[in-house]
């Protein structure tokens, strides 16, 4: 009985939104931060049930005896990479297997084991070698395959960093954790800095003009010359009315920025608020000649003799009547339920004489005259209101008219069937086909039939 939205529609741009988050306020989302203690006052508090320790600075340790160890675990993971297979398909040269090796996951298991071995040198190495082999440490950089990486691009690309989306649609074999350690380790790589200044160079060259129309030249939107974009004070006066129009999908001379769409040889631009459109709705307001192109299949001969068949019996006068043909019947785009309503019924009896429906149905595209059928049932409304509609006859089920028959039984009529003697003459059997035609092979035929004679 309780829900919960997980998107707002938002009517000024027409779309659902995530709702705006919050900052959450309480002990339940927040830490309750205990008084300062003052001086030579002891924490009462159990500091292991609230941290794990994990690395003491007073360790008997020099930092470079640490830096040595460091060392030695980077080493151990470069040989371990040159051991397994799949380390090597992936990294082919020594210098990326050093540098995979290097990473923080092998410092971090380094520092652990020290820490776990009380800083103990030489118990500490015994455990980064141990009997099975070199220990391999991987982080989620190394154990993304490039058509994963190139999965992750892409749908951050699409959804930005919703992490949910990502994992639901494109990557649910990854844990939400995998996914997001991934992302901030690839924050860190080239390929981000080279697509983040790709990024940055194509927002430089998008086409931002700023159109100032002449202060002695009223821009107007009934076919007369405005200003349009391009130079400052310039003006466009078009010969052709169709290459007026400044933005491809509103058809409108003026905007604070103008965006280049479409191929560059076509010079096509929309204005600010089909752009947000477009990116939207990947679609156009008023869609071009070649947007209804692609989206309209191309005419085979038949539609295209049928549709000027159709044209000229309207320029004729004529009711333009469907050929029966699938492809040139017209699908309509949503479907829809029609349900009369009660007057709308009491009608059809009442005004049988003035709707002729049979008629009204051989002739689909002659319109009805709904005024006079308007007329006539406000008249005899009054008179006949108080009498009911007429039910349709509802059939008897078969019980029923088995009963019947078996109660009122009917008679069978006698049916006198005399002997054919020689006096009687016989009954000539008259032939509907005509003299053109055969008789039928499959039937016998007697003498009479081969000879010509009746």
């Amino acid at each position: 009985d309780s829900f919960f939205y997980s998107l707002v529609y938002d009517p000024s741009v027409k779309t659902l939104l995530a709702d705006k988050g919050e900052i959450r306020v309480g002990p339940r989302y927040q830490a309750d931060i205990p008084e300062m203690l003052l001086e030579g006052e002891s924490d009462e508090r159990e500091q292991s049930k609230l941290e794990v320790k994990v690395w003491d600075p007073n360790s008997p340790l020099t930092d470079r005896q640490i830096d040595q160890f460091l060392v030695v675990a980077r080493a151990v993971g470069t040989f371990a990479r040159a051991l397994d297979c799949s380390s090597s398909v992936r990294q082919p040269s020594l210098h990326m297997s050093a540098a995979a090796a290097s990473r923080d996951i092998t410092l971090f298991h380094a520092m652990d084991t020290l820490y776990r071995h009380s800083y103990d040198l030489s118990s500490a190495i015994s455990v980064l070698v141990p009997l099975g082999g070199p220990v391999l440490c991987r982080d989620e950089m190394e154990e993304w395959s490039a058509s994963e990486a190139s999965l992750f691009e892409e749908a951050l690309e699409k959804y930005g960093k919703d992490f949910n989306d990502i994992r639901q649609d494109f990557l649910p074999w990854k844990s939400l954790t995998s996914i997001i350690e991934y992302y901030y380790m690839w924050k860190t790589t080239d390929r981000y800095v080279q697509q983040k200044r790709l990024k940055a160079a194509e927002a430089e060259s998008k086409l931002k003009q700023v159109s100032k129309p002449n202060p002695n030249q009223i821009s107007t939107s009934n076919g007369k010359p405005g200003a349009v974009n391009g130079a400052v004070g310039t003006t466009f006066q078009p010969q052709n009315p169709l290459l007026g129009r400044a933005c491809e999908s509103c058809y409108a001379t003026q905007s604070h920025q103008w965006y280049s769409w479409g191929p560059p040889n076509m010079q096509c631009r929309l204005c600010a608020t089909c752009w947000l459109y477009w990116k939207k709705y990947g679609g156009l307001k008023m869609p071009t000649q070649s947007e209804e192109e692609k989206l309209s299949p191309s005419p085979t001969t038949e539609d295209s003799r049928v549709r000027s068949h159709m044209s000229r019996q309207a320029m004729q006068g004529m009711p333009v009547r469907n050929t029966g043909s699938p492809k040139s019947a017209v699908k309509t785009r949503q479907a829809f339920f029609l349900h009369t309503t009660y007057f709308t019924k009491f009608a059809r009896q009442v005004c049988k004489n003035t709707l002729r429906l049979r008629q009204a149905a051989r002739r689909p595209f002659v319109p009805i005259n709904y005024a006079a059928i308007r007329a006539e049932y406000a008249d005899r409304h009054a008179e006949l209101s108080g009498s009911p509609l007429k039910s349709k006859s509802t059939r008897k089920p078969l019980a029923c008219i088995i009963g019947y028959l078996e109660i009122h039984p009917s008679k069978k009529p006698n049916i006198i069937r005399s002997a054919p003697s020689l006096q009687t003459p016989t009954t000539k059997r008259m032939l509907t086909t005509p003299n053109h035609t055969s008789l039928s092979i499959l039937g016998k035929r007697n003498y009479s039939h081969h000879n010509g004679l009746d």
